[in-house]
């Protein structure tokens, strides 16, 4: 592994240069690559494997046609390659557990049934395990079990993946029952096309994932995005103006500067009034979101939020309930705006 400095502290990470193609080709020469689920990493991940020359397969309900039928428009076919989630498992060595975290403890009694000893139950996410005792999914003894979690949604793997960037992410080992779990791990890694892996553990995984989604990446986001735009708009200002010091601004320039070299060259980049103004009220927001994040991180440790995601998505009116959620959303005021805003961008002006 390098080593490699993160703020005046030293982790190692694992680069393709340590851990070339050639060596997960290698390592993996003999294995069949079943990817369970063809929803949101599912077919990221099966895509840029099978482009990188592994043996993949694809297990999916077929009572599911929505995921059935784009996997087939994706090339892949069925008792060829396609096949019901127990006869991938069957036929597999390493099986991805990639479907849904309520999904995954639904169906684990039928993955289970398929597992032989020697196979690698492979996991995007350390929920199903490290809350396994909500979740039911205790693995057989004499198979490993590993994590490879990209830094990303599908989307963004298979798009980093076609543009030659690939995706940071971080890899794990559960249990090692083949010392080959490591290494199989690692391949995994490489083969899905990551940048880079850094390691974690289960729990370290799922609990910066489920305060990071809750948090900065999503609920946060959105929050303090919902709470600038209303304090404009209650002082007057148009729901154009509102959205673009809000939203637009954030999107289309600055988060850019930040994610090229940072946010103190996003900082440099900006007006002087802006950077004073930013690094005045940058220590109150922080003080004021503190212990929202304590309290956050609290409930995802003791397992609070765990349930409450296998309680609703297990729901038969799920599906209908999270329609009615993000049509709120999307028919708000905001994000109206905000539709209009992206038809005047240049690259939507009509020719």
């Amino acid at each position: 592994m390098a080593k490699m400095n993160f703020g005046g502290v030293v982790e190692e990470v694992v680069t393709r240069e340590e851990f070339p193609l050639e060596r997960a080709h290698e390592v993996l020469k003999n294995e069949v690559i079943a990817v369970i689920g063809y929803g949101v990493q599912g077919p990221a991940q099966a895509l840029n494997m099978r482009d990188n020359g592994f043996s993949v397969i694809i297990g999916q309900r077929p009572e599911e046609t929505q995921y059935w039928d784009k996997a087939i428009k994706d090339g892949w076919k069925p008792k060829e390659t396609l096949f019901p989630i127990v006869e991938a498992v069957e036929r597999a060595t390493i099986v991805q557990y990639l479907i849904s975290d309520a999904g995954q403890k639904a169906q684990w009694p039928v993955v289970k049934q398929g597992l032989k000893k020697g196979d690698a139950l492979y996991f995007s996410h350390g929920f199903s395990i490290v809350y396994r005792d909500q979740t039911g999914v205790i693995p057989p003894p004499e198979i490993d079990v590993i994590l490879v979690a990209p830094k990303g949604s599908g989307t963004s793997v298979r798009r980093n993946f076609l543009a030659g960037s690939g995706i940071n992410s971080s890899f794990a080992v559960f249990q090692d029952a083949t010392g080959r779990a490591k290494e199989r791990t690692l391949a995994l890694g490489i083969s899905i096309g990551s940048g880079f892996l850094f390691p974690t553990t289960f729990e370290q995984e799922v609990w910066s994932d489920l305060t990071g989604e809750r948090g900065v990446l999503m609920g946060a986001l959105a929050g303090v995005m919902e709470a600038q735009y209303d304090c404009l708009r209650r002082n007057g200002h148009s729901p154009s103006e509102a959205f673009n010091e809000t939203v637009e601004e954030l999107t289309q320039s600055l988060i850019r500067l930040v994610g090229e070299n940072g946010m103190d060259w996003m900082y440099a980049n900006c007006s002087t009034t802006a950077q004073r103004g930013a690094l005045d009220w940058l220590p109150k927001f922080k003080k004021a979101v503190e212990p929202v994040f304590e309290q956050l991180y609290r409930r995802v440790r003791e397992g609070e939020e765990t349930r409450i995601v296998l309680e609703s998505n297990s729901a038969p009116d799920y599906s209908k309930k999270l329609g009615e959620e993000l049509a709120r959303m999307r028919n708000s005021e905001m994000w109206q705006a905000g539709a209009a805003v992206r038809q005047l961008r240049p690259e939507n002006w009509k020719k």
